[in-house]
């Protein structure tokens, strides 16, 4: 292939991978991150590390690293979803804030300390105001923290943060392009990636879900696979023909699939692919250390490490106690956010990529990600010691303040008609967000497309101009109804009428102006420039008065059109949840299906159907099981459930709510090789410790760490469990343990 020297590409990739995998194994064995053997990996393949091999042509590598940064984004996507985003509330967005902004101030204001430049300094702002998903969750799971009062909160902080990155990296590059900070630019910059977000996210939302549920029958992994990837390039090549980077395409595709019913087989799909891309992009990171570099400023990495430390502890206390949470709670918090990651790397990245970004700053701030990834898990642990030393030496009086501060934003207005008003209005904002962003991508198509062409077709002159009109209205006039037309519900309308004998008509009315005005605006901008005289502006706004009017008048076939769009698009941001609960999934009066997956603590593990009596103690009917990509439609008396099983279940929605809980119970862990608990089985042999020992005295438990599910003998005989059950040769234990453990028993 011309222009392309495929040997030194082979051998390039050959290298890094072979390097990468022995340095991820010796830092698995070690029990650090992953994420640091692929820096260490990086530098013995760079020219800075002499007794190896190093890399042919470092462009090869750079070309694999844009695809591992695609990819890298594309599953964050997938894990943040537009719903989680409104699941973790304005307290979580709010603290975020916090610490990204304090965090690019201090950033901003040591890099000019340092000497760094003005662009310098903001992108070293933001490189040191991400802390690292990735790192946190190991830590915290080494720990054995996951189940901390703290933890929910802090993850919630990170998915908005993630946001937060993809929106800075938009900035940084506006910033970079114009290589100095304008505040008309930056604006201009925001409003335009805000546009095109709610554009993205209304059409992708209106239009996957559905596809994939009518043409699921036709889609494999194989094709699913290649749908998947197929989407997150197409965006990817769409947002950066809109002026915007790689990244933000592949984060808001991700973000738009992760809505659907098919995130986790997506994400599945997609995992081997990001994890190998992935790996080459930290392994190009580590290929940045110079250690002569690092030496030269040892003082300014030492500096940045500590910046980052203090500061995530500052503004992470902060952000959550100005968001009402406990002094306690707040403290754990920002103690657990002090280090920096991947998107530091992936900012470093795009500054470099850009060419303004200074070639000491990259090697510097991975020093800084290396040192605080391994000071993690002493400050997380820190935190509570330090929170009981601060807590006896304040004043009391300031303790009370924090502690009834705390209680008092907590306990926001809660009455049934200041939630139901805060329901119509946030409604209200975002049907006129999201119309209005329809309806100006209407316009700009119209005017640039639509309106030349009915110009050209009819020959210009006045007639022309009225036809390109009408025509242009007749595709935004139901989005302008809809807008004008009141958000509120009939049964919400009653509801306040019954809890408070009457309703204030002014917010309905002050809605209804604030949609009217803005349509007007809308109409203006159809007929800038296209009619000279006023006895042709005359003409044009009667035609728009009569069209509207028309629109108005109609509403009953409108409103049942307009409710149908819009629900359809509610249930796709809740597809996920709906088929969890069979929300929306009617089949005869209030009976809903639902499908639920059986957790590792769910009471029903081992038992057969006939035992659990589903019908009678919660009033469901099982219909069928998957499990292992099998469907086990009316599953027989005989069947055992076992975990990871996904159970189609029929009930009212009281009874799958009543049920969710417990067939869903699991700890949320994630496998270390200290903690590697899976859900396997084995036949045990004649010489195996157990053979001809009762289960009570077995051990397994305490000796194992395992519990016993199931005992299988023959091929259908599946025992359950009891204490004077007595081990045989041959039998097949299915059970729950970590598999190093259980080696022994075989």
């Amino acid at each position: 292939m011309e222009g392309i020297d495929i040997n030194s590409l082979i051998s390039d990739l050959a290298l890094i991978l072979i390097l990468g995998a022995i340095a991820t194994v010796v830092f698995k064995m070690l029990k650090q991150p992953v994420v640091l053997g692929y820096i260490v990996a990086g530098f013995l393949a760079s020219p800075h590390f002499t007794l190896l091999p190093s890399v042919a042509i470092e462009a090869n590598i750079e070309f694999w690293a844009q695809i591992g940064i695609i990819f890298l984004l594309f599953s964050l996507g997938l894990e943040f979803s537009f719903k989680k985003l409104i699941d973790v509330g304005g307290s979580a967005i709010l603290t975020a804030l916090i610490i990204v902004a304090g965090m690019m101030s201090l950033g901003y204001v040591v890099g000019r300390y340092l000497g760094f430049g003005v662009v310098n300094s903001i992108f070293l702002g933001g490189m040191i105001s991400m802390s690292s998903t990735t790192i946190i969750i190991k830590a915290l799971t080494d720990l054995n923290m996951r189940q901390r009062r703290f933890v929910p909160m802090t993850f919630a902080v990170l998915i908005v943060e993630d946001l937060f990155a993809v929106v800075l990296m938009v900035i940084l590059s506006s910033i970079a392009l114009n290589n100095s900070v304008k505040g008309q630019d930056m604006v201009g910059s925001i409003l335009k990636l805000c546009f095109f977000l709610i554009m993205w996210f209304t059409v992708g939302i209106f239009m996957l879900p559905t596809l994939f549920k009518r043409f699921k029958r036709y889609i494999s992994d194989e094709q699913m696979l290649i749908i998947s990837v197929g989407l997150c390039f197409a965006m990817v090549l769409f947002s950066v023909g809109s002026g915007f980077s790689a990244a933000l395409g592949a984060f808001v595709m991700g973000s738009i699939l992760a809505g659907t019913i098919e995130a986790e087989r997506i994400e599945r799909l997609i995992s081997p692919v990001k994890d190998l891309f992935g790996a080459v992009f930290f392994i190009s990171v580590g290929m940045m250390v110079n250690p002569a570099v690092m030496t030269r400023h040892w003082g300014v990495i030492a500096l940045l490490a500590v910046v980052v430390i203090v500061g995530m502890i500052v503004f992470g206390t902060f952000g959550m106690l100005a968001t009402g949470q406990p002094l306690k709670l707040a403290m754990e918090s920002g103690f657990s956010l002090t280090q920096i990651g991947e998107f530091s790397f992936i900012i470093a990245t795009l500054g470099t990529s850009l060419g303004v970004l200074d070639a000491s700053i990259y090697p510097i701030i991975v020093a800084v990600s290396v040192i605080t990834t391994f000071t993690t898990p002493f400050f997380i642990k820190r935190a509570e010691p330090c929170y009981n030393a601060l807590y006896r030496i304040l004043p009391k009086s300031w303790t009370r303040l924090l502690n009834g501060y705390s209680h008092v934003a907590s306990e926001s207005e809660s009455s049934r008609t200041a939630l139901l008003w805060k329901a119509i209005v946030s409604r209200y904002m975002i049907r006129l967000i999201v119309y209005s962003v329809v309806i100006i991508a209407a316009i700009v198509l119209c005017r640039t497309y639509l309106m030349p062409l009915v110009m050209r077709w009819l020959g210009g002159g006045v007639w022309a101009r009225l036809a390109s009109v009408a025509l242009t209205i007749s595709i935004i006039g139901p989005f302008i109804a809809s807008m004008i037309l009141p958000s509120v519900k009939r049964d919400e309308y009653n509801q306040l009428v019954e809890d408070n004998g009457t309703v204030s008509y002014v917010p309905f009315v002050v809605m209804i102006i604030i949609s009217a005005v803005l349509s007007a605006i809308f109409i203006a901008v159809i007929l800038q420039g296209i009619y000279p005289s006023a006895t042709s502006v005359v003409a044009a706004i009667l035609l728009v008065l009569a069209t509207i009017t028309v629109l108005m008048l109609l509403p009953s076939p409108l409103r049942r059109r307009i409710d149908r769009i819009e629900r359809r698009f509610i249930n796709n941001i809740n597809q996920r949840e709906n088929n969890r609960t069979g929300h929306g999934n009617n089949l005869v009066s209030d009976l809903h299906l639902a499908y639920m997956i059986v957790g590792h603590d769910c009471p029903f593990v081992g038992d057969r159907l006939r035992n659990l009596d589903l019908r009678t103690r919660y009033g469901v009917n099982l219909v069928n099981i998957q499990r292992a990509g099998k469907l086990h439609p009316v599953p027989s008396g005989e069947m055992r459930i076992f975990p990871g099983d996904l159970l189609g279940v029929i009930g009212t929605e009281e009874q799958i709510q009543r049920m969710l809980p417990l067939v869903e119970a699991q700890h949320n862990v994630i496998d270390t090789p200290d903690n590697d608990v899976r859900f396997i089985h084995f036949a045990i042999g004649e010489h195996s410790s157990i053979v001809g020992v009762k289960l009570e005295n077995a051990r397994l438990r305490e000796d194992y760490g395992a519990l016993l599910v199931a005992v299988q003998r023959g091929p259908d005989d599946y025992i359950s469990p009891t204490p004077d059950l007595t081990f045989r040769p041959g039998d097949i234990l299915w059970i729950v343990g970590n598999p190093k453990q259980l080696a022994s028993l075989k």
